[in-house]
């Protein structure tokens, strides 16, 4: 039996908040290992179980996650209807969308919507995991989203039950996506994302959803409202009217560009990085795309930034 692990950060503190401790735990005994160092901090277990039992905690796709128990209790009932990948309906009439969980869109109301590829394949297998399952709402905050939905981690009912956003980002049918203010089990969703990502699982096989390059930005000009994950070298740092700004081109009126306002910096601060002196470190940073100048991404957690590699 072979099984194989994508961990992010490095084995010192991860500059990643949260996500290298969780991502790179794995309990061991009577095994052999062997650790393929692969560029700055991304490492593969290549783990082979001799006779005894092997407890990965990194990624789990079933079960509910502890690192998310501290979540409030919200309502719970029988999921009577998926109306996407992203949001169901209780017999109660609660209508709930995932939190922390971005799957493909369906066609939207406006003339000229069109489907994202594979969304109905994602809210096939979001139905396969919830509909006429009873469920458990998390809630890291009282938080309904703009059509008054409520956003809540999804726990199936039972003993054991999956953790849905976890299952569907694992399976590759959703992206982790940094809630504006739930963090709480984010560090294991990113998590997730990578090893559906570096297996090449659902979305990720298809280019539509592929890690944007920094240094093209006219592929970024029709993304605009889109989340995207984009990856590149940070060009230049500075601060401008209480904001920092990471510059991943030279004209900065056309090339991506990340900022952070002086509230989200203390987060950053309070994770171990320092925006301003990421120059010439490669990253790969998620959030919506705006176009102002140039495609902007705003970075409101640190969470939302990887350090790939140090200058």
């Amino acid at each position: 039996m072979k099984i194989s692990v994508w961990c992010v950060g490095r084995l010192s503190p991860p500059k990643v908040a949260g996500v290298g401790r969780v991502a790179c735990g794995v309990i061991f005994a009577a095994i052999q290992c062997r650790f393929d160092w692969l560029a700055w901090g991304l490492i593969l277990l290549d783990v082979r179980l001799c006779c005894l039992a092997v407890l990965l905690v990194a990624v789990p796709v079933s079960g509910t996650a502890r690192a998310c128990d501290g979540l409030g209790e919200g309502p719970s009932g029988v999921v009577s209807k998926v109306f996407d990948g992203n949001t169901m309906e209780l017999d109660s009439g609660i209508v709930v969308r995932l939190s922390g969980a971005e799957a493909p869109h369906p066609a939207g109301a406006r003339a000229g919507s069109v489907a994202e590829p594979l969304a109905d394949a994602a809210r096939a297998a979001l139905a396969k995991l919830v509909l006429n399952q009873s469920v458990r709402l998390g809630l890291d905050t009282e938080e309904t989203d703009r059509y008054g939905h409520v956003e809540a981690q999804v726990f199936i009912d039972a003993p054991g039950g999956a953790w849905i956003e976890q299952a569907m980002i694992a399976a590759g049918m959703a992206r982790a996506v940094v809630p504006v203010r739930n963090h709480a089990c984010i560090g294991e969703l990113i998590a997730a994302e990578l090893a559906a990502r570096a297996n090449g699982l659902g979305i990720w096989a298809d280019p539509y959803y592929s890690v944007r390059d920094a240094a093209d930005p006219a592929a970024l000009a029709g993304r605009t409202g889109h989340y995207e994950l984009i990856e590149g070298e940070v060009v230049g740092t500075g601060e401008a009217r209480n904001r920092l700004y990471l510059d991943f081109g030279r004209v900065w009126k056309d090339d991506v560009t990340a900022t952070i306002d002086q509230k989200a910096r203390g987060l950053f601060t309070a994770a171990g990085i320092d925006p301003l002196s990421l120059k010439g470190s490669r990253v790969r940073i998620r959030g919506w795309v705006e176009s102002r100048q140039g495609p902007l991404i705003e970075l409101d957690s640190p969470e939302q930034i990887e350090v790939l590699s140090s200058k």
